[in-house]
């Protein structure tokens, strides 16, 4: 597969493919003749990886760190276990901040002020009080 192809199969723009390669998170492709990028399955599958990966919430570190024991077929699950158990405390703490987000939005409604300066919701976003 050329690099179009393969950044259309997997869902990622040609510069994110560029950019895995560049930070060595994918083997270089080989070359065409005519110096194209070609890739095979290998590829396509750690491209699919790692924009799953990364669609689930893990940082760019934490998708190497994955990469580095997917790599290890026979290696212990401790290290994958303790990751997830940490992105799970991680969604928790988005889950609650977004919750408590949502009930700002519902409790203030459309807001009554007149200026920016006495919006309720971007002073919640701001500061974190909210106004009575």
């Amino acid at each position: 597969m050329k690099i179009g192809e393969i950044a259309k199969t997997t869902g990622l723009k040609i510069e994110t493919v560029r950019f895995y390669e560049s930070e060595g998170l994918i083997d270089a492709p080989r070359r065409s003749g005519g110096n194209y990028r070609l890739y095979d399955r290998s590829h396509l599958d750690r491209l699919t990886f790692i924009k799953r990966s990364r669609d689930l919430g893990f940082t760019l570190d934490q998708v190497r760190d994955l990469l580095r024991l997917a790599d290890d077929p026979r290696g212990s699950c401790d290290a994958v276990d303790e990751m997830a158990v940490l992105h799970i405390e991680e969604i928790d703490r988005k889950l609650a901040d977004l919750q408590a987000l949502r009930s700002e939005i519902v409790k203030w409604g459309r807001c009554d002020a007149t200026t920016i300066a006495e919006c309720n919701l971007i002073d919640a976003l701001t500061s974190g009080s909210v106004r009575a």
